[in-house]
């Protein structure tokens, strides 16, 4: 079906106010596959906040014009899925990890930062950990020092316990009445009495 002149300035419209949004575009053909493969595909992007549509070519083409996606334009040729990402990794991702399970959606280019990226540029960025991932990372880095911190101050307190436990006991008071002071002279040097 043929869409009108107002049609495709729609979608050209729609396509550029997501690149306006996104960091990442990826591409991916999806010749031979299924409705029901595309709907479970577009479901896991929705989810994964990607923007995935397929488009003709030519409407792609216009919408990147002048954007950082517009070095992916010479990669847009053949029927095309597009993948765009406000997440730095969540479009190459989405799409990388269906293509795991579907030989039939073949990763083709894509674009992060200005650059163009091929098929194993996609999937490298895809292999970078989520935004949640690296975060929960970068927190139990954080927390490790303190937490060693924490477990000696716990076997000091621990131990200066044990030692006040130690000098506290019966037995300890008893030998320490029983000892002469370090400080005290000798009962033979005490002092002359007194005529």
């Amino acid at each position: 079906m043929s869409l009108n002149r107002n049609e495709k300035q729609t979608v050209v419209t729609d396509v550029a106010a997501q690149v306006a949004r996104s960091q990442t575009l990826a591409l991916a053909e999806y010749r031979g596959m299924t409705v029901a493969h595309l709907d479970a595909l577009r479901k896991t992007a929705r989810e994964k906040g990607v923007y995935l549509h397929v488009l003709k070519n030519t409407l792609a083409r216009r919408a990147v014009a002048g954007t950082p996606f517009e070095v992916a334009s010479a990669s847009m040729v053949g029927p095309l899925i597009y993948g765009f990402s406000q997440d730095a990794v969540a479009a190459a991702k989405v799409i990388a990890d269906f293509a795991k399970g579907n030989d039939k959606l073949v990763i083709k280019a894509g674009a992060h930062a200005g650059k163009a990226l091929d098929a194993k540029g996609v999937q490298s960025l895809a292999a970078i950990p989520s935004k949640e991932v690296l975060l929960s990372q970068l927190l139990g880095l954080m927390q490790s020092p303190i937490t060693r911190i924490a477990r000696v101050l716990a076997v000091l307190a621990e131990k200066r316990g044990e030692g006040a436990a130690a000098a506290a006991s019966p037995g300890a008071s008893a030998i320490t009445e029983a000892a002469p002071a370090a400080d005290a002279p000798p009962a033979s040097e005490a002092a002359p009495a007194a005529d």
